[in-house]
């Protein structure tokens, strides 16, 4: 079977991001586009997502959006710096009984 050139053009930045997409996932920016157009053709359209898995969140990062999500349940969202610092002095005093 005969073999054609296939070119197309890209901005730097989307062809740098892609082969270290590409890279990372143990594979080339030229055979990438061999999958595509092999499944493209097998499937005859658009048929599959292939993703690295998104990086854990930072946990303090978690905690404080648990945090918001809990205070937004609560009512509590919209209090001021000196109605948490009252609040913080209260829990504190009862628990120094």
């Amino acid at each position: 079977m005969a073999n054609s050139l296939v070119q197309f053009r890209i901005d730097d930045t989307s062809k740098i991001k892609a082969a270290d997409i590409c890279e990372r996932l143990g594979i080339d920016l030229p055979t990438y586009m061999r999958m595509c157009i092999s499944r493209l053709i097998q499937e005859n359209g658009i048929p599959f997502s292939i993703k690295l898995e998104m990086k854990p969140e930072n946990r303090a990062v978690a905690a404080m959006k648990a945090a918001s999500r809990i205070a937004e349940e609560n009512g509590i969202s919209d209090m001021t710096r000196d109605e948490i610092n009252i609040e913080i002095a209260k829990v504190r005093k009862q628990d120094s009984l």
